[in-house]
């Protein structure tokens, strides 16, 4: 069960489009090591804008992955010089889930 989520929107500056896509691509792997991630997924939601969404069963998995690598990489300056300014977080609360292991497929 999943109680509260993460969506994150970044921007990538003209050029930047690719490596902004990679590295999202690269966050799976790093996220899949996250018991407390219970689903995880790299967007992209036009030409140059992307975003991630991410759900837990709780605060404190949601605060360790805030705390975690992939955090750490999306405000590392080197993902800086491929956005056009920081990423907006918005901290949710899921009201409603339908997961693999709850009634998903």
């Amino acid at each position: 069960m999943v109680t509260v989520a993460l969506f994150v929107r970044v921007e990538a500056k003209p050029g930047s489009e690719a490596a902004v896509e990679k590295f999202l691509k690269s966050g799976l792997p790093i996220v899949e090591g996250e018991p407390a991630t219970v689903a995880w997924f790299g967007l992209r939601l036009g030409p140059s804008t992307f975003g991630i969404f991410d759900a837990f069963p709780n605060d404190a998995g949601r605060n360790a992955h805030l705390s975690g690598k992939v955090a750490a990489a999306l405000m590392s300056d080197e993902t800086a010089a491929l956005l056009t300014g920081p990423p907006t977080l918005e901290k949710i609360d899921v009201l409603a889930a339908k997961l693999p292991g709850n009634g998903g497929g």
